[in-house]
């Protein structure tokens, strides 16, 4: 019983085997594809030595099969060159002085964070950095360039609040 479902699994693998040696393989552009009446179609060579291996990616949907469900909204989305309602558009000037606030008030606080662990040029020493000089000049270093990085967002933010007409609510 054994010996015959051995034979007969080896006769199953020479028969795949044989099978795949005679598909012909045709190279279309870009694509490949084994359909000989398309591949005479398009024009496509035959790939002649060597094995080729296939991934399948993702397709490309063509026009026809994208379907777009129409979704009604309570405002038509804005075309590029198309004015926007004024209320609208200070009802997006307001959310984004919010945002731009609120990261401020963010960035601040990290800056105030970075402040106390810098401790006027001379952080508490950590761990390994008692035996290793090297590393404390590092993280020093880390700090600073943090602390710089930091000041140049604080910056930024206060400049388009500016832009945006609305006052920076804190303070350097």
């Amino acid at each position: 019983m054994k010996s015959a479902l051995t034979v007969s699994l080896a006769a199953l693998l020479a028969a795949t085997a044989a099978e795949a040696q005679g598909t012909r393989i045709y190279r279309c552009g870009n694509t490949y594809t084994n359909d000989a009446a398309q591949a005479q179609a398009q024009g496509c060579k035959l790939v002649e030595g060597g094995n080729v291996t296939v991934v399948e990616g993702t397709r490309v949907n063509s026009q026809a099969t994208v379907r777009v469900a129409a979704v009604p909204s309570a405002a038509p989305a804005a075309q590029p060159g198309q004015k926007v309602d004024s209320a609208e558009q200070k009802a997006r000037d307001a959310d984004a002085r919010l945002i731009l606030e609120a990261e401020l008030r963010k960035a601040e606080s990290r800056q105030a964070e970075l402040a106390r662990e810098w401790n006027n040029g001379e952080p508490e020493k950590m761990g390994p950095e008692h035996r290793n000089h090297q590393k404390y000049l590092d993280r020093v270093a880390e700090l600073k360039a943090a602390m710089a990085r930091n000041d140049s967002d604080i910056a930024g933010i206060r400049r388009e609040l500016a832009r945006l007409g609305g006052a920076a609510t804190a303070s350097k």
